[in-house]
């Protein structure tokens, strides 16, 4: 079984959330303000599609990011949105967990798309 969802333009890359996990504004980290609203952006997009989908099997998650440009390296674009997309994967109740018993492996898949940058992502049902 195959689940998919479009989340629409850009996330931060590597470099950007290293940065601001190094920023640190009345004792409280900007990194984590940073996570917890593009979390939000991408839940939204989840809960648009996948509804109120539970996957009990591990999955195997493709993603396609269609970046306006050829400016940031491929692994500043995949390294966050991994994260921070298999965390709100779990937030939203469509996977159990992002560990090893939940997820078997990813693959990233790399376009331009000046007019409309996008991540796809793809969930493989892997049935046992």
């Amino acid at each position: 079984m195959f689940y998919a969802f479009t989340i629409k333009g850009t996330l931060p890359g590597l470099n950007e959330y290293l940065k601001a996990e190094r920023c640190f504004h009345n004792g409280h980290c900007d990194g984590n303000d940073m996570k917890q609203q593009y979390q939000m952006l991408i839940s939204n997009a989840i809960r648009l599609k996948l509804k109120r989908t539970h996957i009990n099997n591990p999955v195997r998650i493709k993603y396609t990011f269609y970046e306006p440009n050829r400016k940031r390296d491929l692994d500043n674009i995949s390294g966050v949105a991994h994260k921070f997309i298999q965390d709100a994967l779990v937030k939203c109740k469509v996977l159990d967990n992002d560990g090893w018993n939940n997820i078997v492996g990813f693959e990233d898949h790399f376009f331009t798309d000046k007019h409309n940058p996008r991540i796809e992502v793809v969930l493989e049902e892997v049935v046992q």
